[in-house]
């Protein structure tokens, strides 16, 4: 038996097939959990869940801006009228405005806390309601990044907005502790996705210094970020909340 299986989950942020979100949804399939794949880009989340589909699992694609509560309402009503349930949110979408503090625009800060911080509160407002109703339990599973723990160079923004991830998750595994309502921070290094190709094109020789610095001398991959994922949205990981996980080589034990 898998070891999620006839779990509903939730994954946001997974239309990028070399991205996180679309690595854990696949994962998640595999071991026997129906996901709910969403982005903004419908396209791309109807092509990760097709692939789902093809290998066996089982997997839906929904439309998802989350940066409205409107659209969270929307496909919070999809999976209460086809499951009626949820047990398992992945908070995935991201994106990452990477500028010096002096350049930061009003505009770029509220941008990158829309994404990446008001869709996490969002998110678990809705599955933490949907999750006392049915009185199961679950698990909620916010995606920051080291960018949280650590001071990071350009990513005042991206840093603020991941930093509230991290604490806001343990407000919510406090308040939600005693219904078996877990939640818990996944806290990515650098990973190798389309936004590193990019990194690695426009500056190879800063790129190859980056990577060198890292103690395990190489970047992760979506797929050991969306293992991290599937062990905190398992029965395994049934006595821990508020918890925040680094996967990242080593770099914030330095």
């Amino acid at each position: 038996m898998g070891r999620l299986e006839g779990k509903i989950t939730l994954v946001t942020g997974a239309g990028n097939a070399r991205g996180l979100g679309a690595a854990t949804a696949q994962r998640y399939a595999e071991e026997g959990a129906f996901v709910y794949v969403t982005d903004l880009d419908l396209a791309g989340a109807q092509g990760v869940a097709a692939s789902i589909v093809e290998a066996g699992g089982q997997a839906e694609a929904l439309a998802h801006d989350v940066t409205t509560e409107t659209s969270w309402d929307e496909v919070f009503a999809a999976i209460e009228k086809g499951h009626g349930r949820l047990d398992v949110l992945v908070n995935n979408a991201g994106i990452a405005v990477l500028k010096p503090i002096a350049e930061l625009t009003a505009a770029d800060w509220s941008k990158q806390n829309k994404v990446c911080l008001d869709s996490v509160f969002y998110g678990t407002q809705r599955a933490v309601a949907l999750m006392r109703k049915i009185g199961q339990g679950g698990s909620i599973v916010n995606l920051s990044s080291i960018g949280g723990l650590v001071g990071v160079p350009m990513c005042g923004a991206y840093a603020a907005a991941k930093g509230g991830v991290r604490i806001f998750s343990k407000v919510v595994a406090m308040e939600c502790a005693a219904e078996n309502i877990r939640c818990n921070s996944v806290h990515p290094g650098m990973i190798e996705t389309a936004m590193q190709d990019v990194a690695r094109r426009d500056n190879p020789e800063g790129f190859k210094e980056i990577v060198g610095g890292i103690p395990m001398k190489r970047m992760g991959t979506p797929l050991d970020i969306a293992n991290m994922n599937l062990f905190l949205a398992s029965d395994e990981a049934n006595y821990i909340t508020g918890g925040e996980f680094t996967v990242d080589g080593g770099v914030t034990a330095m």
